[in-house]
C-alpha cells in the first residue's frame, strides 16, 4: 500500500473543543495525495478520547495512561506513519485551505530544507511573531523577555530572537505549533529530544537539524490560525513554568555552554533562575486576581 503524502501528529491534553476545531479544519482542508492523522492524548482524563473515537473515526488515536510530555508523545505518534512529510501540529491550531499543500510543496522547491514553518496568525488576524525565530543569544533573550525586542518596528540585537528581517525563506527556527519535518531529516537527528518535557523541544530540533546541514524554511504563503496558549492557559501552572525554564536551561547547557566561558554560563543560569522565580510569582498573582477581574467585568 502506498504511503500518503503527509502524516500529521497532534499531541492533546485537556483541550477537547480546541482539538475538535483542529480536526475539523484538517477534515475540511486535507492534503492532496492523502494524509494520516494520529492524535496522541496524554492522559487528559476528560472527554477527549471519547470525542475522537466517536466523531473522528478517520483519526488514529493513542491514549496514553500518563502524561509523558510533548516531545515523547510526538515521537510516539511519528512511529505510526511512513510518509516522507511529517507534520507536528498543535491542537490549538486550525489549518486553512491549501496550507498543507503549500507547506509540502516547499520541500520539493527546496530540497535542502529539513523543516518548514508557516505564517501563524492569531485569531485576530495578526501575526504570531513566534512563527519564525533566530537561535537565542543572551542579548536577544534579554530583549525578548523584557519586551524591548517585541516593540513594533524593533530591530537589532535585542529584537533578533523574532527574526524581524526575514519575510520568507531560510531562518534559524520555526514554531512547534506547525512544524513540517522531512521524515528522513527527523530520523537522522533522532527525533525530538525527550529530555524536554514541554517547551524548547522545537528550538532544539531546529538547532540539531542545522548542525546536520538542513535548512529551516519559513513559508508565509501558507497560513494557520493559532490560538496562542490555548492549551496551556493564559497563566502557566508551576509545573509548566518549571518545564519552560528547564527547557531554556537544557538548550543552553547542551548547545552553548561547552563553548563559552564559565562566568557567562553562570550569569545565564542565574538569569534563568531569577526569571523562573519572577514568572512563578506573576502567574500565581494573575490566577489569584482573575476572579476579581471577573467580578468587575460583570458589575
Amino acid at each position: 500500500m502506498t504511503a500518503p503524502r503527509l502524516d500529521v501528529v497532534i499531541v492533546s491534553y485537556r483541550c477537547p473543543e480546541l482539538l475538535r476545531a483542529c480536526l475539523e479544519s484538517l477534515g475540511a482542508n486535507p492534503a492532496a495525495g492523502g494524509m494520516r492523522v494520529v492524535v496522541v492524548d496524554n492522559a487528559s482524563g476528560d472527554a477527549t478520547v471519547e470525542m475522537v473515537q466517536s466523531d473522528f473515526p478517520w483519526v488514529e488515536l493513542i491514549a496514553n495512561e500518563r502524561n509523558v510530555g510533548f516531545a515523547a508523545a510526538s515521537n510516539q505518534g511519528a512511529t505510526r506513519g511512513s510518509a516522507d512529510n511529517l507534520l507536528f501540529l498543535n491542537p490549538d491550531t486550525r489549518v486553512t485551505p491549501g496550507a498543507l499543500d503549500v507547506a509540502c510543496d516547499a520541500f520539493e522547491a527546496h530540497p535542502g530544507a529539513g523543516v518548514v514553518g508557516v505564517r501563524l496568525e492569531l485569531p485576530s488576524g495578526s501575526l504570531d511573531h513566534a512563527a519564525k525565530r533566530r537561535f537565542p543569544t543572551p542579548l536577544s533573550a534579554l530583549g525578548h523577555f523584557t519586551r524591548i525586542g517585541r516593540r513594533q518596528g524593533a530591530r537589532g540585537a535585542l529584537a533578533a530572537y523574532r527574526a524581524p528581517e526575514v519575510e520568507s525563506g531560510a531562518v534559524d527556527a520555526v514554531n512547534g505549533a506547525f512544524m513540517l519535518v522531512r521524515r528522513h531529516a527527523f530520523d537522522q537527528v533522532g527525533g525530538f529530544d525527550e529530555g524536554y518535557w514541554m517547551y524548547m523541544e522545537d528550538l532544539d530540533l531546529c538547532y540539531r537539524l542545522a548542525q546536520a546541514g538542513w535548512t529551516r524554511w519559513y513559508e508565509p504563503t501558507a497560513t494557520v490560525v493559532h490560538v496562542k496558549a490555548g492549551t496551556s492557559g493564559p497563566h502557566r501552572s508551576l509545573r509548566l513554568n518549571w518545564a519552560f525554564h528547564f527547557g531554556m536551561y537544557r538548550f543552553y547547557q547542551r548547545h552553548y555552554a561547552p563553548q563559552r566561558p564559565w562566568p557567562l554560563n553562570l550569569a545565564v543560569y542565574v538569569g534563568i533562575g531569577v526569571k523562573l522565580g519572577a514568572s512563578v510569582i506573576a502567574s500565581a498573582a494573575a490566577r489569584a486576581l482573575a476572579p476579581l477581574r471577573g467580578l468587575r467585568a460583570a458589575a
